[in-house]
């Protein structure tokens, strides 16, 4: 049985699982799926009813860092995980940090009111954008400047290897390129030259290509 995941290509998670997978050589095939009203019997795989899902032989899974350790158990060439115990918990606590605190106001504060809004006949009014700039000033640049420190000199966040850290970082990321909103580079020079180095690359490039008709909303920068 060929594994399939189950999700929408423009979700952070759903991304995070496709890089990884592209970067294992890993085949799979993509079963669209819409959070907000997912095919009957999906909770039966994701009972949270959440994206991405994940289907391999007789084995579901749901949740995106719970369907990349598995996958690494199972295919643990090229290593995406840190080796020393030290640096893994480093490359699991960063790929936390964004899916829990920093992709609930990126999507909710930012993506959401800026790209999803108006494919939903809900404008980009001045109040809107004031509200999106609050958050981008509150929420998002303090974790930029933590992100901005967790990098260092170095090319990656963890050691001298891509990892996790890495791909989750840089799809939280790609949400925010579709709705116009970058990292300055002024600011944050490590953190934006890293994120150029990873939309431009192999692994991101296709996926942000693939999504961009749809889901990019540039002009609203």
């Amino acid at each position: 049985m060929s594994a399939i995941l189950y999700g929408a290509n423009v979700s952070p998670f759903v991304r995070k699982v496709r890089a990884y997978l592209a970067l294992k050589g890993i085949d799979y095939t993509l079963e669209p799926v819409n959070p907000f009203d997912p095919p009957a019997g999906y909770r039966d795989i994701s009972p949270l009813g959440k994206i991405p899902a994940w289907r391999d032989d007789d084995v579901t899974l749901a949740d995106s860092s719970v369907i990349l350790l598995y996958l690494e158990r199972r295919h643990p060439a090229p290593p995406l995980y840190p080796r020393g115990d030290a640096a893994w918990a480093q490359a699991l606590w960063l790929e936390e940090y964004i899916d829990s605190g920093f992709m609930p106001k990126a999507g909710g504060g930012v993506f959401f009111p800026l790209v999803l809004g108006p494919m939903m006949q809900q404008p980009v009014t001045d109040e809107v954008r004031a509200k999106v700039d609050q958050v981008i000033a509150d929420d998002l640049q303090p974790m930029w400047a933590y992100l901005e420190s967790q990098l260092g000199d170095g090319e990656f966040f963890v050691g001298d290897a891509l990892s996790i850290a890495d791909l989750a970082v840089a799809s939280a990321h790609v949400n925010l390129w579709h709705a116009g909103v970058d990292v300055d580079a002024a600011t944050y020079p490590r953190l934006a030259a890293f994120l150029a180095r990873q939309f431009a690359g192999a692994t991101f490039q296709p996926l942000i290509d693939e999504e961009a008709g749809t889901w990019s909303r540039r002009d609203n920068a």
